[in-house]
């Protein structure tokens, strides 16, 4: 068992298990001495920089949009952050500057402060210069109950429910509504003031499907995709032969979706056509009205805020998985990879495979509770923020 002396270290260097650590009169020992460098406050948390090191403290709960502890692996500093600190948070390990020196995190209780360990960036954002958040990968994730204590449950919120299911075999342009509405947030009456009253015109050309789409679009922007995109209705074209209208396509422009371009009254419910470059499009299994409901929950959990995402799974670990949810009684998505979506209160989750043998799983949820039927799984997850 390793021990903590005095200063929050070991023998063996920081110790990396949670443990009480230290008041103010302990960080100089971490961050190299009494010449502290600065001391800075950076979305709640409190920024040390020393000579040696730099000591992060976040505030214990679970309060998106301020630093904290977002999982068991990961901790977040949301800025915007001071130049100091973004330089020396720049030149952290993970930047290839082996001189850099670490970075400790811990977190403030109401009455203590505890250490979580040494910390290495992940992943980090600047916009005009300033770094504005940054994520860092903890050197031991956190055992569940201690995580629990530094960042406590939130109670549940209310979830989106399973209501829109029912219409998905009937009443297709219900459900589609119903799932996203219920999804996305309505927009607030300062927001909808900001957008100015709602553009009701959508071409009479465009099936029924796309119209309603757009509509929705007006006050929930996010609907029309975050990895994938419905185009702005405004840049819709046709493609070089002038044989297919191009609604859809991928974030980098790999691939597209189209509909066959017509001067006759649109379709009811047409085929989607899936195309890659110059290659013969493929039709994807469900008309139109299937489809916007497919691309929809692909989109909801690839934008969520709350992610679960396993390493590759066999076919008895995607049905150990899914059984606490329902299957949404559509054909199969993507004819890359062909792609199942399994819903609760809540939740999204994306089964894809190419060989029916190896499986890839991408959970999101509007809520850490949703992700709760999940949390005891024996499944190796890459990212949990349940």
């Amino acid at each position: 068992m390793v021990v903590e002396d005095d200063a929050g270290m070991t023998d063996q260097g920081p110790c990396l298990i949670p443990a009480p650590l230290f008041d103010d009169g302990r960080i100089p020992v971490l961050v190299g001495g009494s010449a502290i460098a600065g001391r800075y406050m950076v979305g709640g948390a409190v920024v040390v920089i020393g000579p040696a090191g730099m000591v992060i403290i976040v505030k214990a709960g679970d309060r998106p949009g301020l630093s904290g502890v977002w999982n068991a692996e990961e901790v977040r500093l949301i800025g915007p952050a001071p130049a100091p600190v973004a330089e020396r948070l720049m030149g952290s390990p993970c930047s290839g500057d082996e001189g850099s020196s670490p970075i400790h995190i811990a977190v403030g209780m109401e009455e203590e402060v505890l250490y979580l360990g040494i910390g290495r960036i992940s992943r980090a954002s600047v916009s005009d210069g300033v770094l504005t958040d940054c994520e860092l990968r903890l050197e031991s994730p956190l055992s569940r109950d201690f995580l629990d204590r530094v960042r406590p449950p939130r109670p549940p919120e209310d979830l989106p429910g399973l209501d829109w299911l029912r219409h998905v075999n009937g009443d297709r342009a219900a459900a589609l509504k119903e799932f996203i509405t219920g999804w996305y947030p309505a927009p607030t009456e300062a927001d909808t003031e900001e957008a100015g009253p709602p553009t009701t015109r959508t071409a009479s050309y465009l099936p029924d499907g796309l119209r309603q789409l757009y509509r929705l679009a007006e006050r929930r922007p996010g609907v029309l995709g975050v990895q994938n995109r419905i185009l702005p209705e405004t840049r819709l074209h046709t493609d070089l032969r002038g044989e297919m209208r191009i609604f859809g396509d991928e974030s980098q422009g790999g691939f597209f979706w189209s509909l066959l371009w017509t001067l006759d009254e649109p379709e009811v419910d047409p085929t989607v056509w899936f195309g890659e470059f110059d290659e013969e499009p493929i039709a994807e299994q469900e008309p139109l009205s299937g489809f916007l409901i497919q691309f929809s929950l692909f989109e909801a959990s690839m934008g969520a805020d709350y992610l679960a995402l396993p390493r590759r799974l066999t076919a008895l670990q995607v049905e150990q998985i899914t059984r606490a949810l329902h299957l949404a009684p559509l054909r199969p998505f993507w004819p890359w990879v062909p792609t199942h979506f399994y819903v609760a209160p809540g939740l999204v989750m994306r089964v894809s495979s190419e060989d029916g043998e190896e499986f890839d799983v991408w959970a999101g949820a509007t809520h850490r509770s949703a992700l709760n039927p999940l949390a005891d799984l024996p499944i190796d997850w890459l990212r949990f923020d349940g």
